[in-house]
């Protein structure tokens, strides 16, 4: 399998048609249709269906579709390491993290770094624990930020000297936004919008379930979100209330919402991880010793 002939199968995924990705890829039509035949064959699957004015992807595509994303970044990804390896440090830092303001503790660091490094640059990745530790052993990431408590033995780490606090975002005009704070007791009845990692199954790696004891599966989870921002659109149109840490949704005087810590106080610590015996870019070892030298006291 050809890194060429991937890049041509993700421009007809991207273009939903073989003529205009050939357009794009300054090839003949008949010249990419029979590359994404022959790989076809050689995968033995059928990869796309065509249609009148469009090709679809199969299920067989949409995977290969995903692995070759997934691979064409991290064949870029070498590339751009091995052009970087000259006098003057150069190339590109890989972190995913979770939605936490300790971003900012990071933003800082990145900010000295462009100073003495301008030519580094930085690729950010959101996402909840199980996908950043998915890209962290698949090389797509150099670091990764986790939001306590997350299984962190197979990495080497640094702790952040910093807290993430649980809380409810809910509208203002809400009885419950009268509270300063809000207990099990006011959540067993309301409807809640929770992150996907905060309604796993098992307590593992679930601070708010944990928290929350033995009735949370008698909860009213009326929807689940990955990134606040959308959630909080949720909340502010009457959807219900999201569990959330604080300082991600606006809710500054402007703002229709207000956040109210939880009773007990729940708070979460934070990591920086890396996959052990890693062997770095000469851009991600500088950031690495920057983040050693602001978090190893």
């Amino acid at each position: 399998m050809e890194i060429r002939v991937l890049r041509y199968f993700l421009a007809v995924a991207r273009e939903e048609s073989i003529t205009a990705a050939a357009n794009f890829l300054h090839l003949t039509q008949p010249t990419l249709s029979r590359q994404i035949h022959d790989l076809e064959e050689e995968l033995g699957q059928q990869l796309l269906v065509r249609k009148s004015h469009r090709v679809v992807l199969t299920p067989e595509g949409m995977l290969l579709r995903k692995r070759a994303e997934e691979i064409l970044t991290m064949v870029d990804k070498t590339e751009s390491e091995f052009r970087s390896m000259e006098t003057t440090v150069s190339g590109d830092v890989y972190i995913g993290s979770g939605e936490t303001q300790a971003i900012r503790k990071i933003a800082k660091i990145i900010r000295q770094l462009q100073k003495d490094y301008p030519e580094i640059h930085y690729h950010m990745h959101s996402g909840n624990a199980p996908d950043i530790t998915d890209r962290l052993d698949n090389g797509l990431l150099d670091f990764g930020i986790l939001i306590q408590p997350a299984d962190i033995t197979k990495y080497d780490s640094l702790n952040l000297p910093a807290k993430d606090v649980w809380g409810v975002v809910m509208r203002k005009d809400s009885p419950l936004a009268a509270k300063e704070c809000i207990c099990k007791g006011d959540l067993r009845t309301l409807p809640l919008l929770c992150s996907r990692q905060a309604v796993l199954s098992h307590r593992h790696g679930n601070a708010f379930a944990a928290w929350f004891g033995a009735d949370f599966d008698k909860l009213n989870i009326v929807s689940t979100y990955n990134l606040i921002y959308n959630a909080a659109v949720m909340v502010e149109e009457g959807v219900g209330y999201a569990v959330t840490l604080d300082n991600l949704a606006n809710t500054s005087a402007a703002s229709d919402l207000c956040f109210r810590p939880l009773s007990p106080r729940l708070e979460s610590g934070l990591n920086v991880v890396w996959k052990k015996y890693q062997v770095f870019s000469p851009a991600a070892e500088v950031f690495l010793d920057r983040l050693k030298a602001a978090f190893s006291q």
